[in-house]
């Protein structure tokens, strides 16, 4: 079975930090790009942040850029999103998601990619 599953999410004080997990199973991420979105309350599903297959090209919103940052370990089937300097409007779930397509300085749109997963949920709050 072909799954993504995303971990580390939690309850942090603003200005706190958490590092996301999305691991996969049942296949390897190596040849993917993968992004990090997540949904709000209310509001709809907001691109964060994409690294290319090889983990030698990243982008990330306006929103997160300088606070948050995506990396991957190929070798352990992960990539991760460390997030600093959390606020209470980083309040959502946050979702990572694998597919095929680069698009360079842009954020992939969620349509591009071909695997997500369920979701963690990450609270910023005092």
């Amino acid at each position: 079975q072909l799954q993504l599953v995303e971990s580390g999410g939690g309850l942090v004080q603003p200005g706190g930090s958490l590092r996301l997990s999305c691991t996969a199973s049942g296949f390897t991420l190596d040849v993917y790009t993968i992004g990090w979105f997540r949904q709000a309350p209310g509001k709809g599903r907001e691109g964060l942040s994409c690294i290319s297959s090889t983990g030698s090209s990243r982008n990330y919103a306006d929103s997160v850029k300088g606070r948050f940052a995506i990396s991957r370990d190929n070798a352990k089937n992960t990539v991760y999103l460390q997030m600093d300097s959390l606020k209470p409007e980083d309040t959502a779930v946050y979702y990572c998601a694998a597919g095929k397509i680069w698009y360079g300085d842009y954020i992939t749109p969620p349509e591009e990619f071909d695997y997500w997963g369920q979701g963690t949920q990450v609270t910023v709050s005092s």
